[in-house]
């Protein structure tokens, strides 16, 4: 008799928004995609569907009454941590959406009004990624299982025992390695938040690694120790965070056209983006020179009107990198500068908004021949080896850094960088240092 084939299930999303024409909406933006669709028009509401229905993802709005958008996810996180988190928020308000993100461990924060192409590839993509993480775990708990049936088998296929017992330790050593890493809070908030203001409309796509750059090659000019030099590096990467609350009409402003609500509002994203990293310990000492980056040599700057050698080194470089590239992106005036019309603008500037050493420091690595061409080789990924040195930035197929310039690779890192080309399906070629050493 032949064994009939069900159709795979179609994936259930859940709407909670306190608007019954947000929920119409959506619903009929989502209804041709395939999608079984729940609705509810509260927190509590959801709640109750969870109980009774198999959902995969759930998009909530953040003003609700009484249970708001990140109390609802935060419930669904802990009951439901299987079930796909976005947020959709309506209004700038940078406490709720940063307490969203970090108590309901949301995917994806979406702005009203949202893009309908845009909610439904990120929709498409969760749970593209949902499934591939419950392939995962299944994997995982297969290899487990089979590891013990090896065990039981009689002492006449001990050999073939022990040669699949140690490929099943080999592949749960890969996914020991790789779950290791994504708890490791330091890195992972450093690639959430960098990559949050580089996903808003209108952002200034790649700003935040320019900077980092920038500042880093600064640090090192100016012979900071490598604590400091890791957190400009940190800091630049960051240093807009502040603005995650800003609407994308204001992103796309340069400061000289906000008007004088917009003004006192971007004054104070320094001080926002400082505070968003309060909890993150090992983010201190990036915070510190994320809040003084616009602090001014003169002491014109803000938040807390410091003044020459009392702004912090660090903040001194940042504000450097982050102007040289705001002037030629155009975010800080309404024409955009060529590098040479920017870096004689902050010459100008030279005592009065700059701190001098630091422009000078820039005057000479930007008249430094680049040296790095000749300094690194692009070696193959299957050759990594122990011991070498990146001479770039590894960055993954969606921009997300993955190891940094100087990393010196180990024999664990070298298997993980392999392991995840052959995932993903990609010929990775890397650029390393001929010296193999750290700068």
């Amino acid at each position: 008799m032949t064994e009939q084939i069900s159709a795979p299930t179609p994936p259930t999303l859940l709407l909670v928004d306190d608007e019954p024409s947000i929920l119409s909406a959506l619903r009929r933006l989502f209804r041709p995609c395939g999608y079984r669709i729940l609705t509810s028009e509260s927190g509590a509401g959801g709640l109750d569907l969870l109980e009774r229905e198999n959902v995969d993802l759930v998009i909530s709005d953040m003003r609700m009454p009484e249970m708001d958008g990140a109390q609802f996810l935060e419930r669904v996180r802990t009951a439901w941590p299987r079930v796909v988190r976005i947020l959709l928020t309506g209004y700038a308000d940078i406490a709720s959406t940063v307490n969203a993100i970090n108590k309901g461990e949301i995917y994806r924060y979406i702005s009203k009004p949202w893009d309908d192409n845009d909610i439904v590839l990120i929709v498409r993509d969760a749970l593209e990624r949902q499934q591939l993480q419950s392939e995962n775990s299944r994997l995982l708990a297969l290899t487990r299982s089979q590891n013990e049936e090896l065990k039981a088998l009689n002492s006449d296929l001990e050999a073939r025992v022990s040669e699949r017992t140690a490929e099943l330790e080999q592949v749960n050593g890969f996914l020991n390695l790789a779950n290791d890493t994504l708890k490791q809070s330091f890195l992972v908030s450093i690639k959430v938040f960098s990559a949050l203001m580089e996903l808003r409309e209108g952002s200034a796509g790649g700003h935040a690694r320019r900077v980092a750059d920038l500042a880093r090659k600064l640090a090192i000019q100016l012979a900071l120790d490598a604590k400091a030099q890791q957190d400009v590096f940190i800091a630049g990467l960051l240093h807009d965070i502040g603005k995650i609350g800003f609407s994308d009409a204001m992103l796309a402003k340069p400061v000289p056209r906000l008007n004088a609500e917009e003004l006192g509002r971007y004054r104070k994203h320094s001080l926002a983006g400082a505070n968003a990293l309060m909890p993150l310990a090992d983010l201190k000492g990036a915070a510190d020179l994320i809040r003084a980056h616009h602090e001014r040599f003169d002491g014109q700057g803000f938040p807390d009107g410091l003044q020459g050698l009392g702004i912090p080194l660090g903040a001194r470089i940042l504000a450097v990198a982050n102007d040289y590239d705001g002037l030629q992106i155009g975010t800080l005036s309404d024409r955009r500068f060529n590098p040479d019309d920017a870096r004689a603008l902050l010459v100008k500037s030279r005592g009065k908004r700059y701190c001098p050493t630091v422009i000078d420091a820039l005057l000479q690595l930007l008249g430094a021949p680049h040296e790095e061409p000749p300094q690194a080789a692009q070696v193959a990924v299957d050759q990594l080896k122990a011991g070498m040195v990146l001479a770039r930035d590894l960055m993954a197929r969606d921009g997300t850094l993955l190891l940094a310039a100087d990393y010196l690779l180990d024999a664990n890192l070298v298997r993980e960088i392999q392991t995840y080309a052959q995932r993903e399906d990609l010929p990775l070629v890397l650029h390393i240092r001929r010296d193999g050493k750290s700068r």
